[in-house]
């Protein structure tokens, strides 16, 4: 079986263990039933490219590091996010300097992938081939597809709290300095009206036996792989079918900020208007399937719906909420 997802951050990489847990890939393919064909599987997940930044000099890529790190086992599981037993050394020297951004942490550990990936960049190699050779290093069970090699990042028009005026600032600061809470306006996908999704994004959702939309955010993570020229364009035309997981819970995001977000762009908190913003692929939208918790609904024509435990609590119940989408799309694992 060719699965592919495309994802965002914590709740992404969280995701795709699920499907590794499922399939017997990655960490647990110890696991796997002998006559289950592992090796006959293979797992590709598109990952959001708008929140990556230069910060002191050197690209960082949190979506991509974070699928890298948890799939390969070096994730620190308490925060979700970057490396396991780090250390923040230059950090607090970068401080004593008076070295800005000062809202935005590197670990140690974390700062030696953003240096060889930078170092890449400036030798000519596009991010998708730089994401690969990193990926030799944590041997995910995966491959991690940038949606696009181009710059195409999200900025957030907002009201500055210091002086009142309306600016652009990076994703990032919006997140990571205030929090999402700050008047905010509107979102930006800088640099994709000029960016192309990668052949390697467009073949994996054209060669899938199934394409699955994690539980991510819809607006700053998938909304962002989205804005990238050709990839709504190979959804929309996959043979495959596309099923979706609410990122919303009885009103709520399953993490981070989702509801600031859909906030901003005009849609409700629910199931079942975030179902709708995706749309139905016999209509305008990109949903075949739509997959909500148990106690909420979802009414969208065109779209097979079903009420199942969506709480990633860990790889196993997250492997369930992937059966229960691949039993209603019709596709046996």
């Amino acid at each position: 079986m060719k699965v592919t997802v495309l994802v965002g951050g914590v709740g992404g990489a969280r995701f795709l263990l699920g499907i590794q847990q499922l399939l017997g890939l990655g960490q647990f393919a110890t696991q796997q039933r002998p006559d289950a064909g592992a090796d006959n599987h293979e797992l590709s997940a598109i990952v959001n490219i708008g929140d990556d930044a230069w910060i002191h000099g050197l690209r960082v890529c949190p979506d991509l590091d974070t699928c890298m790190y948890t799939l390969g086992g070096g994730v620190d599981p308490e925060r979700g996010w970057g490396h396991r037993d780090e250390t923040w050394h230059a950090k607090e020297e970068l401080a004593r300097y008076g070295v800005q951004p000062d809202w935005f942490g590197l670990g140690d550990r974390d700062i030696a992938t953003h240096l060889v990936r930078t170092q890449m960049l400036n030798a000519g190699y596009p991010l998708s081939q730089i994401t690969t050779a990193l990926c030799d290093r944590w041997h995910p069970g995966a491959r991690l597809l940038p949606a696009s090699d181009d710059r195409c990042e999200t900025h957030v028009v907002i009201t500055d709290p210091n002086d009142g005026t309306r600016r652009a600032i990076h994703f990032q600061e919006w997140w990571v300095r205030y929090r999402a809470d700050v008047p905010t306006h509107s979102f930006a996908f800088v640099g994709a009206e000029k960016a192309t999704a990668t052949n390697e994004a467009v073949e994996a959702i054209a060669d899938a036996d199934v394409i699955l939309l994690a539980p991510s955010n819809p607006v700053v993570s998938l909304g962002a792989i989205l804005a990238v020229p050709g990839i709504r364009a190979a959804l929309r035309s996959a043979t495959a079918p596309v099923v979706g997981y609410s990122p919303i819970i009885g009103g709520k995001p399953l993490r981070g900020m989702a509801d600031a977000c859909l906030s901003v762009i005009g849609v409700e908190s629910t199931a079942d208007a975030v179902g709708r913003h995706y749309g139905s692929r016999r209509g305008t939208g990109i949903l075949d399937c739509w997959l909500v918790h148990e106690g909420d609904h979802a009414d969208i024509e065109g779209v097979a719906v079903t009420a199942v435990p969506l709480l990633m609590t860990d790889p196993k119940a997250t492997a369930e909420m992937v059966r229960a989408g691949l039993e209603l799309a019709g596709v046996t694992a």
